[in-house]
């Protein structure tokens, strides 16, 4: 005879009290035997008589000890309010056990079945012979019976009728076997007791507990995954919609919900419920290797756009699963990863000349608008540092701030970069299509620097961004709209392209809503000191050199020279000159021989004399310091001479750091 495992955990008393089990009850001797040994144990009897198993012995000893009534065999009951929680809590288990126990129930029609949670407190019930819901039958309250024994040894038990320690139960001449539920873990979830008549109660019943309990146990675990795998789809922050072989929709999760703006109540209805695309179609299609990655813009049903990236898989049974990740999520990602955030702010800009101050004073004001910006100012002289600075001032300084070097772009990847493109755009485009760099700037900054540059087609798209605040992928047949506040950036005469041919008039008055202009080294000497210091001291510590200044003799030189790459170049000479010094002190040889060799002893309002044609810069600057000796520093003969405008002469003069006054009569010629 096969013996269920659970079956051989028994001694070998209670397998002779199973064996002898069948269609009759236990003779009168054994009952006699019993009846005789419970009375002896009330009486305070503690050694075993021989016949009684145990594990009876044992429970009848602690309902002794625990003080109970033998003739109380009236059911105690939990508070109303702890069973209305308790039924609620374990609703599922009494789902999936109810099934189990009325089938069970077949097998035993004058008997019944009860289930109980691990507190022992009664759920469910069915058949003859009923235990109220809510009654509580842990030995500890009703004394020795088959289901408290099983929550206390935790395992299989069967009780006969002249087992229980209440005389009432003793009375109903009923046998009883009881099996624990357990969890994927192990840990006991309830227990399911089946009481029989003795001519229904024989070896077999305890096998048919034991499977009914595994079954319940089974059903627990699997209900168990299925909740874990629900939690995992609602945590997860990508949306995901479940199709069956028809196209309608199964399940959708918490993400796909809030991208969509529905609810629970379409699940059964067509996925064109959810909103229209352009690839709604290959998104239904059967079979196939499905989609992966693919740009997606849905129309809602309130006429918003959800733009997305879809992947489509299909299942093996039929259906397919559609996964959307919101594209303003992934640019949000991206620009984590690519690092697009501001990082200078007005107070790490360095100067106190009066030239700086002006143009910070302006910066505060234009970080105060979202109007677009144009920043003027050769290179060199920090135009990205004053960007930044307005962005990090501004309200959308929690957004990000991408910048571009238009002029370092391919002419014709221009558009690409700055819009964006779809699949098969181009020869040689990403598959899925690439985000441009107005839509990684969505909610925040876009620097444009060397807008100058910028090729004239894409000057006409930048123009549709600025009017409508919308982008065009290249390749795309539908706009999307972006929010973006643009801040532009030339070293370039704008004005002179435009009436060149060479820039849009249209987009330059665009740009130039706002403007202030980045004055050059030149133009801020007494700034050379404070610059230079604050360089050295960030070289001295990435370098990890010990200079801890600059010698009197080395910061005149860099006080007197002109600075043609501006706080860039010294920022380099500075950090040359770190990695030189033999002293604590920079020294004139550690500075680079051109700046050295530039140096000439000058008198306080003295014109420059013409320098060799080191360049073309040399040549323009010879040029018009001879046209402004021979016009004696009139503004209007000496533009004559050059061929432009008075304006453009004095945009060349501050370029080169003249002055009209040291030309005019009594000045030092």
């Amino acid at each position: 005879m096969m013996v269920n495992p659970q079956v051989t955990a028994f001694s070998a008393q209670d397998l002779d009290y199973i064996t002898a089990l069948g269609p009759a009850s236990l003779n009168e001797g054994p009952i006699a035997a019993l009846e005789q040994a419970w009375l002896d144990c009330l009486k305070g009897r503690t050694d075993r008589p021989v016949g009684v198993r145990q594990v009876i012995w044992d429970s009848w000893r602690r309902s002794v000890d625990t003080s109970l009534d033998p003739e109380d065999s009236e059911y105690r009951f939990v508070a109303p309010a702890v069973l209305a929680a308790t039924l609620a809590a374990n609703r599922t288990l009494i789902a999936a056990a109810a099934q189990v126990m009325g089938g069970l129930l077949a097998y035993n029609p004058r008997g019944h079945i009860n289930l109980t949670d691990a507190q022992g407190t009664t759920l469910y019930f069915c058949g003859l012979d009923l235990t109220p819901v809510g009654s509580r039958l842990l030995e500890s309250v009703q004394g020795t019976n088959c289901t408290g024994l099983a929550l206390a040894e935790d395992r299989l038990v069967y009780v006969l009728a002249e087992e229980n320690f209440a005389s009432g139960l003793r009375r109903r001449r009923m046998h009883c076997a009881a099996a624990p539920i357990r969890d994927a873990q192990g840990r006991t979830l309830a227990m399911l007791t089946l009481t029989a008549e003795p001519g229904w109660f024989h070896f077999h019943t305890l096998g048919t507990v034991q499977a009914a309990a595994e079954a319940v146990s089974r059903q627990m675990a699997l209900q168990a995954l299925l909740e874990e795998q629900q939690t995992v789809l609602e945590v997860l922050n990508e949306g995901l919609v479940v199709l069956d072989e028809q196209g309608c929709i199964k399940a959708l999760n918490r993400y796909a919900r809030q991208l969509f703006r529905v609810g629970q109540d379409l699940l059964g209805s067509p996925f064109q419920r959810l909103g229209q695309s352009e690839l709604t179609n290959q998104i239904l299609l059967r079979g196939g290797e499905g989609l992966r990655d693919l740009d997606c813009t849905f129309e809602l049903h309130d006429r918003s756009h959800l733009a997305c990236l879809v992947s489509v898989c299909p299942l093996e049974q039929g259906g397919r699963i559609v996964s959307l990740r919101e594209n303003r999520r992934i640019r949000e990602i991206t620009r984590r990863v690519i690092g697009t955030q501001a990082s200078y702010t007005f107070e790490t800009i360095q100067g106190n000349s009066r030239a700086i101050q002006d143009a910070l004073h302006l910066g505060r004001i234009a970080s105060r608008s979202e109007s677009t910006t144009l920043i003027l100012g050769e290179s060199g002289t920090g135009k990205e540092l004053f960007a930044q600075a307005i962005h990090n001032a501004s309200e959308r300084c929690g957004g990000p701030f991408v910048a571009v070097n238009c002029g370092a772009i391919p002419r014709d990847l221009v558009q690409s970069e700055l819009f964006g493109h779809v699949e098969g755009a181009f020869t040689g485009s990403a598959r899925g299509g690439s985000a441009g760099k107005f839509e990684l700037a969505d909610g925040g900054t876009i620097f444009l620097d060397e807008i100058g540059d910028m090729s004239f087609d894409a000057q006409v798209s930048l123009l549709r961004v600025l009017q409508e605040s919308e982008v065009t992928r290249v390749g795309a047949k539908k706009s999307q709209q972006v929010d973006v506040r643009i801040i532009a950036a030339t070293h370039r005469n704008l004005s002179q392209a435009v009436a060149d041919g060479a820039f849009r008039e249209d987009l330059y008055y665009r740009l130039n809503v706002l403007n202030l202009t980045v004055p050059p080294l030149r133009m801020r000497r007494e700034d050379v000191p404070l610059l230079a210091r604050h360089f050295l001291g960030r070289c001295a510590r990435s370098l990890r050199k010990s200079v801890q200044g600059i010698s009197p003799e080395a910061l005149d030189i860099l006080s007197a020279h002109s600075w043609p790459g501006n706080v860039r170049e010294l920022e380099n000479t500075i950090e040359r000159a770190t990695n030189l010094a033999m002293t604590e002190l920079i020294q004139p040889g550690d500075l680079p021989l051109e700046i050295k060799q530039r140096l000439r002893p000058s008198v306080p309002g003295s014109v420059p004399e013409p320098r060799a044609a080191l360049d073309l810069g040399t040549h323009e600057m010879n040029a018009i310091i001879a046209a402004l000796r021979d016009a004696r520093g009139n503004i209007r003969l000496a533009a004559r001479q050059l061929n432009v405008s008075r304006g453009g002469l004095y945009n060349k003069m501050n370029r080169f750091g003249l002055s009209a006054d040291a030309f005019r009569a009594g000045a030092s010629l």
